[in-house]
């Protein structure tokens, strides 16, 4: 006997074979997340784009009206911290510096390996023994006669004996062949066996001079002496080339701002026509 499949049988058929196969919102949670998204509306990918692009214009004028707040306020203190008392230490140590090459017998220009931890050592050795030789006489001139002055140049550095045990280093940059300023800095030790320390300065305060004694002098004296020249010409050439941009390029720059040593420069150029030859 054979049956036929009614029409009626073939959708009950297939309603129970739908069922068999339907998803479960517990065994797939996508399911549930897309109907809840799938009544929703959303703003074209321009429209956000141009939203998203507003918040950083924003952040970034909130950003820069900060930055420049603290530009004007680092201006400030600068021209406080070098007013009178590092000015009259300055033309004090240039006087100084200025008397002892005067009085110098010989200028010894250093080479190379020429400049080392032993030349160093000999020059902490020259300015002890002759401090104490004042001490003793009160005038080093009638003990012991004449008595020589060395004084040494390697790079930009003019290193002299000071009077009190003290040790001078004179710094002279420059920007493109030309000399800018000079700074100074002082050493002292109470003996030949104890480490030096810095007594006075003429760097700049924003340089990070302290934490460079710190790190450098007491255990290496000639490298702390050379990073402090190259922390000076570094900051000098990044100064000049920030002025160097300013005189030729002024008329397209809107505005220009930089922190005090100019180890972080931010421009903004104005709206021009580029013509192209």
């Amino acid at each position: 006997m054979r049956f036929v499949e009614t029409e009626s049988d073939a959708e009950e058929s297939m309603r129970k074979r739908l069922r068999s196969n339907s998803f479960h919102s517990a065994d797939y949670p996508s399911r549930n997340k897309f109907e809840q998204y799938a009544g929703r509306t959303y703003a074209p990918m321009g429209e956000m784009n141009f939203m998203q692009q507003q918040d950083d214009d924003s952040r970034l004028d909130i950003t820069r009206a900060k930055f420049g707040s603290l530009l004007k306020r680092h201006e400030n203190l600068a021209d406080r911290l070098s007013r009178d008392s590092d000015k009259v230490i300055f033309e004090r140590l240039i006087k100084e510096f200025e008397a002892a090459r005067a009085s110098q017998t010989q200028e010894i220009y250093l080479d190379g390996e020429q400049w080392n931890d032993g030349l160093l050592a000999t020059v902490r050795e020259q300015v002890h023994m002759e401090a104490e030789r004042k001490a003793l006489s009160g005038d080093a001139d009638v003990l012991t006669g004449h008595q020589e002055k060395v004084t040494y140049k390697t790079g930009n550095k003019i290193i002299c004996c000071l009077e009190g045990a003290r040790i001078g280093i004179q710094y002279e940059t420059s920007f493109a062949g030309e000399i800018c300023e000079f700074y100074h800095c002082v050493l002292e030790s109470k003996s030949f066996l104890e480490k030096m320390t810095v007594l006075e300065h003429t760097v700049p305060f924003f340089l990070p001079i302290r934490e460079t004694e710190n790190d450098l002098l007491s255990s290496n004296a000639m490298k702390f002496i050379d990073h402090v020249g190259d922390l000076l010409q570094a900051y000098v050439d990044r100064r000049e080339q920030v002025r160097l941009i300013k005189e030729l390029y002024g008329n397209q720059i809107g505005e220009l701002y930089h922190s005090l040593p100019y180890h972080m420069i931010e421009f903004v150029l104005d709206d021009f026509d580029w013509l192209v030859g």
